[in-house]
């Protein structure tokens, strides 16, 4: 009975299927282009280790003495004497000799116990819509990056498919690089390089390139006020931004900042006014843009002083990761939009215009020894609250067609963050324990969120989810997570008992392949 419960548990993970919430992605084409293995870059792909930071950096190129290292030699666009002769003729590039073409398959499994529904018997009209066992397909990708040549990167990647539909794929990151720019100038070397297109925010932890099955909940958050409130902002730190980035430092150690515009958030179409400017049809409202700005800097704690200016350190066993201690901060400034059909000064049909500033600002750290990285982020996230009102100034809802104007109302605020340790028992083994908390006044003012002694009245969502991963090959992996979270309410009585409590504990795992 006992070798039948581990074949039966074995069988279980190989067959445990999640696909990853967001995207994440290892190149293989630089593997080809090299002729060396996914983890000289990657400790557990897609997390990148030191040189694999420090690869990304330099330009999608080994940092030092990259020519020597390729063993597919780039194609040259035109002849090195072109050089001599600029302006009078183009300057010379390069493209990859292979083309740095990949793709990624993942799918996935997820099981829910059945007291999860329990939030619906307020309903019982309502079928349950939370199933208890599910199987899907996940993401299908294609990915390119490379040099042209004069440090110059590209990148872009492609989810052509997302739960087997093709509607529900899109570009994720799309964009040139031009790494140190600043020499141009005679700047320090690496101090400013130049990033234009659409691309992941600079955040201290990327999500396209976490490990984690589900996301980072604080990550996700979008600011959606209570009844009482006008705030309907569906923006999300990790959602991806169109414009420009300036940069500068390293990730591998030492300084690092990042500062972007990119194009305004918006949060699309009121119900009152249904057929008033939806995302599909803008970007940005009037000229203002969005601003994102970051700085840490990291303490390489090696003893050897060779070894801890270097790339990576050295051990016995030959390069690891530093051990290490960055710290770092970084702040979001927004305008979130939302427009209702109203009147004008002549009680003429008018559409009125909600343009509410909001920020979200945070802090960030991470520890490295050997094989174990210890790290976690707190973010505050703020709205300000515009309520409608009519010619008196009196307030009134902005779904009745009468508003003129807005007046301040109370901020829409949330604050969270996680810690989460990831620790590589084996070159091909992952473990990971994690925990996410997010407090929202929204929630808070709805009564919803968890029913226990961290918050006895509602208001905050917490979790605590432990997983492995294993590397099949080194582009081939399986992955499971359980998330545990605290009982749970939407509605609580006259006494604050909550009515109906739940637990949505989850089982998700994953497999997913690159080429």
């Amino acid at each position: 009975m006992r070798s039948r419960s581990i074949m039966f548990l074995l069988s279980l993970l190989l067959l445990t299927l999640f696909v990853l919430t967001a995207s994440s992605f290892a190149i293989p084409a630089f593997s080809r282009q090299y002729g060396t293995s996914c983890t000289t870059c990657h400790v557990d792909f897609p997390k990148l280790n030191d040189f694999g930071k420090a690869f990304k950096d330099a330009g999608f190129k080994f940092p030092k003495d990259d020519e020597s290292f390729l063993k597919v030699p780039p194609v040259m666009l035109g002849a090195p004497a072109q050089k001599e002769l600029w302006p009078h003729t183009v300057f010379p590039g390069t493209i990859p000799g292979l083309p740095p073409i990949g793709l990624r398959f993942s799918q996935f499994f997820q099981y829910t116990p059945s007291n999860s529904n329990n939030y619906n018997k307020a309903n019982l009209s309502t079928d349950p819509y939370v199933p208890r066992t599910d199987f899907e397909p996940g993401l299908f990708s294609i990915f390119m990056a490379g040099n042209f040549g004069s440090d110059i990167a590209f990148w872009v990647d492609d989810d052509l498919s997302v739960s087997g539909a093709n509607a529900n794929g899109g570009l994720g990151d799309g964009y040139l690089k031009f790494v140190n720019i600043g020499r141009l100038v005679k700047l320090p070397t690496d101090s400013l390089s130049l990033r234009v297109g659409q691309f992941e925010l600079d955040l201290p932890f990327s999500q396209a390139r976490s490990i984690n099955i589900t996301p980072w909940d604080i990550y996700t958050e979008a600011n959606i006020g209570s009844g009482q409130q006008n705030v309907n902002n569906v923006f999300a730190i990790q959602d991806a931004g169109q414009g420009i980035e300036l940069s500068g430092g390293h990730q591998y150690g030492g300084y690092h900042y990042s500062l972007a515009i990119v194009n305004q958030n918006t949060s699309g179409t009121s119900s009152a006014a249904p057929n008033v400017s939806s995302p599909a049809g803008f970007f940005s409202d009037a000229n203002y843009k969005d601003i994102y700005a970051r700085f840490s800097y990291r303490f390489n704690l090696e003893k050897d002083p060779a070894s801890r200016h270097d790339i990576q350190a050295a051990g016995a066993t030959g390069p690891r990761d530093h051990t290490y201690l960055s710290l770092g901060t970084f702040y979001f400034k927004g305008r979130s939009v939302q427009r209702f059909a109203g009147v004008d000064a002549s009680d003429n049909a008018t559409v009125i215009t909600a343009r509410e500033p909001f920020y979200r600002v945070g802090a960030d750290f991470s520890f490295n020894y050997r094989t174990l990285n210890v790290f976690g982020l707190f973010m505050y996230g703020h709205d300000n609250d515009l309520l409608c009102q009519d010619s008196t100034g009196t307030a009134v809802p902005c779904t009745s067609g009468i508003g003129t104007s807005f007046t301040n109302g109370s901020a829409a605020k949330f604050n969270g963050g996680f810690v989460e340790a990831d620790y590589l028992a084996l070159p091909w083994v992952m473990t990971i324990l994690r925990y996410d908390r997010v407090q929202s006044s929204a929630d808070f003012l709805n009564q919803s969120g968890s029913s226990n002694y961290f918050s006895p009245v509602g208001g905050t969502r917490n979790r605590v989810t432990p997983g492995v991963q294993f590397l099949i090959h080194a582009n081939i992996k399986a992955s499971i997570e359980y998330s545990i979270r605290p009982q749970q309410a939407l509605t609580y009585d006259s006494n604050g008992k909550a009515v109906n409590p739940f637990r949505t504990n989850t089982t998700a795992g994953a497999l997913e392949f690159v080429y």
